[in-house]
């Protein structure tokens, strides 16, 4: 029988620059797609929401809080996991 070969992981790093540079490009570094997706519809749809609600002299930050709170939630996520990954990646044994 062959063996599998797992892929290798992306460094965290640069999983990390580009969930800042652009929002769910850290997830599909990560080969999460959906993931992707659900976090650019909250980070838009909260966003949104508190753009409505907020008051008009408040802040651009203030208007957007929503979308910037998943925003960063993203980030982290992304770069967690690709740490996570890389751990794995980068200790296990070849049999």
């Amino acid at each position: 029988m062959g063996k599998l070969k797992a892929a290798r992981a992306v460094h965290p790093y640069i999983v990390l620059v580009a969930a800042v540079l652009l929002p769910g490009a850290g997830q599909l570094l990560n080969r999460m797609p959906t993931r992707a997706l659900i976090m650019l519809f909250f980070m838009l749809s909260l966003g949104f929401v508190t753009m409505q609600l907020a008051a008009p002299e408040r802040s651009f930050v203030g208007r957007h809080a929503g979308g910037i709170f998943v925003y960063a939630i993203a980030v982290m996520d992304a770069y967690l996991i690709a740490r996570y990954r890389w751990e794995m990646f980068r200790t296990r044994t070849v049999a």
